[in-house]
């Protein structure tokens, strides 16, 4: 049987008329003749009823006092609430459709719980309803213990859960459909003349969504790129195929040739920077920075480090914090909030003289100070103040004409 796996998320679920798109994309695809396993977020976004913040909201007012475990049960209520509406609505539609949780889909997680790891997926009752010619909903973002605890797998699970159930059930393709027409070249409501991308490779979409951009989660990229499983991202208010992820040989091999060396430009904001001077004498400054964020939890990025000490960020939440721990052993660090981390990616720029010479460029010719910079093979990150952060998105967007990608048929 060929399988086809759709994920929709919470705005595509979140009213009659969105869920009548889902309705259609669900019948166009057993009309192809797939065996169909839908995945379900939450309906909506915080604020709406059935949310996932919505519902935390609800012990908000007594503090944090509600173990882990118990917490899970309340955030995986609306993935429940949406499985067995669309199982509703399915079935008025004269489809036959079935409903299950995350465990009774057969996922099996570790005991972490709020961001549970899955151990392992079994498949039977899938197969079962399948060739049965049920439509399988199954709710995204959850799981299930050995013992029968209930887990979350965190923000983004229930892309993990669509991909991971994709390797499962060896399916043809998943299909993540969202309110974008695919995977753009940069957030449209920064860059105007941001454009869908037709293909992009696993390792650009993955390092896209490490740096900001928020169509898929780069957990599930990992998963889908491990089993070789391609992934289309797409809009669930529209016909159009939006972006095939896939690895570069594929690509080539099936789409269209991508002559480019930047994909796109994402962002990150509301971060600071932590300069750390190293005090005479001191020749460990960075084991014990980075031992002192480690043990008190605090997450960092953008490291520099150098003999005379570090630079690197952390998030603005966390600023204030970060900042007592290096005091308290002795150090006066100098922190600048308020910044965002710009990124410039692309599969393509590995070995291309001149990209970090038009990144300086592009900022320059806006007056837009770069406070700090660092690389790898697919990426060059800048980091400038949040107030010139949509002036540099878009004068990078431009500088490397993203609107005007050539991609070769």
């Amino acid at each position: 049987m060929r399988i086809l796996v759709q994920k929709f998320g919470g705005t595509s679920l979140s009213s009659p008329e969105a869920r009548a798109f889902v309705i259609q994309h669900i019948q166009r695809e057993r009309q192809r003749q797939y065996g169909i396993v839908v995945v379900v977020s939450a309906m909506g976004r915080k604020g709406d009823p059935y949310a996932t913040d919505t519902l935390l909201t609800l012990i908000a007012q007594h503090g944090d006092s509600l173990p882990a475990k118990e917490r899970d049960m309340l955030q995986g209520c609306g993935e429940i609430i949406s499985a067995s509406v669309l199982c509703s609505l399915l079935r008025a539609a004269g489809v036959p459709a079935i409903a299950l949780t995350g465990g009774g889909a057969g996922i099996i997680t570790d005991n972490q719980f709020g961001k549970a790891r899955i151990l392992q997926i079994r498949t039977d009752r899938i197969h079962q309803a399948l060739q049965s010619d049920h439509v399988v909903v199954v709710t995204g973002f959850q799981g299930v213990t050995e013992s029968g605890d209930f887990t979350t797998l965190g923000r983004g699970g229930s892309d993990t859960s669509a991909t991971a159930l994709g390797a499962a059930l060896r399916a043809e393709r998943v299909d993540i459909y969202t309110d974008v027409n695919g995977i753009l070249t940069a957030d449209p409501r920064i860059v105007k003349d941001a454009r869908a991308l037709s293909v992009i490779s696993y390792s650009e979409v993955g390092n896209m969504a490490r740096q900001g951009a928020k169509v898929i989660h780069p957990r599930a990229v990992e998963i889908a790129q491990q089993a070789r499983i391609p992934l289309r991202v797409r809009s669930t208010f529209s016909e159009d195929e939006g972006t095939l992820v896939t690895d570069t040989i594929e690509a080539l091999q099936s789409g269209p040739v991508r002559d480019r060396h930047v994909t796109g430009v994402t962002h990150v904001s509301g971060v600071t920077q932590i300069t750390v001077h190293a005090q005479d004498g001191h020749t460990d400054v960075q084991l014990q920075v980075f031992q002192a964020m480690a043990r008190h939890h605090i997450s960092v990025d953008f490291i520099n480090v150098n003999p005379g000490g570090a630079v690197y960020t952390v998030f603005d939440h966390d600023a204030k914090k970060a900042v007592s721990v290096l005091r308290d052993i002795g150090y006066a660090p100098r922190a600048v909030s308020g910044c965002a981390k710009v990124s410039v990616i692309g599969g393509g720029m590995n070995g291309v003289p001149g990209i970090m010479a038009r990144i300086v460029e592009a900022l320059t010719e806006k007056g837009i100070p770069i406070l700090q910079s660092a690389d790898s093979n697919t990426s060059i990150w800048v980091l400038v103040q949040e107030n010139d952060m949509a002036d540099a998105l878009q004068a990078l967007h431009a500088k490397f004409a993203l609107h005007d990608i050539k991609e070769l048929k």
